[in-house]
């Protein structure tokens, strides 16, 4: 009767990082019990050119070597003593977690502005007064009543318009004393009912190339 000697996987050392083998786990770990540093040096040099060629993809990563450097002091529990041309990783500041990242707060009360408007604001603030600034408010003004509009809405007071960019402004713009108006409303909704009337026409179109296309595909009936 043969005796097979068998090694399963979950009796074997456990794998700090799956992705390279068990085999280049093996040499790190045999590097790590090198004598000499100059042999530890040389072997490390070797293992991470092994290391490259089992993963191309990271060739064009930003400091492609710095990684793998990196990799391989992790899956030498930190235990290697050669010498890297990079930083040296310490386990430290591999455990040590990120800073927690806030949630994303919208620009204002007023959500159907979106929060660019409240970046195209804080950028007309900086601007020199003058026919630009001005023109550039007013643009800004228009664009606010547009996504007004969108917002289900089929008309707006320019007034309204006017006091919420008072209010984005923190009160430095004011338009309610000029005698100007906005561009109306049936011009800033023209384009989006374009759009909506050109796309029935395409389906239209389509509908009766279908149609058309069918009937010449019905098979030829004699009597």
């Amino acid at each position: 009767m043969i005796d097979f000697d068998l090694e399963y996987n979950s009796e074997r050392e456990h794998l700090i990082i799956p992705e390279y083998g068990r085999h280049v786990q093996k040499l790190v770990n045999h590097c790590i019990k090198l004598e000499t540093k100059e042999k530890r040096n040389e072997m490390a040099t070797a293992i991470i050119e092994v290391m490259g060629n089992l993963q191309p993809h990271l060739r064009d990563v930003p400091d492609f070597k710095h990684k793998l450097w990196d990799q391989l002091f992790i899956m030498a529990d930190f235990n290697l003593d050669a010498d890297s041309p990079y930083a040296t990783l310490s386990k430290e500041e591999l455990a040590a977690k990120p800073d927690k990242l806030g949630y994303p707060k919208s620009a204002s009360k007023y959500k159907f502005y979106g929060n660019n408007i409240q970046t195209m604001i804080d950028t007309a603030l900086t601007w020199e007064e003058g026919e630009l600034k001005e023109a550039l408010v007013f643009t800004i003004a228009n664009h606010m009543k547009k996504c007004y509009l969108n917002w289900n809405k089929d008309t707006v007071d320019d007034a309204v318009i006017f006091k919420h960019l008072t209010e984005l402004s923190d009160g430095k713009i004011n338009l309610t004393t000029e005698d100007e108006t906005l561009s109306e409303s049936k011009n800033l909704l023209r384009k989006k009912v374009s759009n909506k009337h050109k796309n029935n026409n395409n389906n239209k179109g389509k509908f009766n190339k279908n149609n058309k296309s069918n009937k010449s595909n019905k098979p030829y009936r004699k009597r």
